[in-house]
């Protein structure tokens, strides 16, 4: 019912925001702020963008927990839609978005919330053992690749790396 007044509301505050701001500067600056922000706000989204995927990377690569730099990349994402989306109030909570502060805020209002039940990671490659297994034994994780000897042509010397 909420997502349904939701809805129904940002159009109406739009109209009437557009309505307000038309009569008191005129159309056509009111046209050229909804360009301008535009323009503005998709910059700011991409320079935003950009750092939030180099987070995400730097969590994976760290093995660190990705939820907080997806989240963010997730709110500049939304932003990027409302910031191109016309009028005054979607523009004003796009950027509001792009505030990292702010972004931090809406993280933590909504990890409170949210109960993760069950996690689970998976991975592809195989952990190899050496010695005792204890916390204190040694812990071999390699990579292997099966390199099959060349076929020569079954004479003495024939290495299979040479072409007669």
């Amino acid at each position: 019912m909420w997502l349904f007044a939701l809805f129904v509301a940002v159009p109406l505050i739009e109209i009437a925001l557009f309505i307000q701001v038309g009569g008191l500067i005129g159309l056509w600056p009111t046209l050229a702020i909804v360009l301008v922000t535009a323009i503005l706000g998709t910059w700011l989204v991409r320079q935003q963008g950009a750092l939030a995927l180099s987070n995400v990377k730097r969590s994976f690569n760290e093995l660190n927990d990705p939820s907080e730099p997806l989240a963010h990349g997730a709110m500049i994402l939304f932003s990027g839609a409302l910031l191109l989306t016309p009028g005054f109030f979607t523009d004003a909570v796009g950027f509001l978005l792009l505030v990292p502060a702010v972004r931090s805020v809406v993280f933590d209002y909504i990890r409170k919330r949210v109960k993760v039940q069950h996690f689970e990671t998976r991975t592809t490659h195989t952990t190899y053992r050496s010695g005792p297994s204890g916390p204190r034994g040694n812990v071999i994780d390699g990579d292997y690749t099966d390199v099959t000897p060349p076929q020569g042509s079954g004479k003495p010397g024939d290495s299979g790396w040479t072409r007669h």
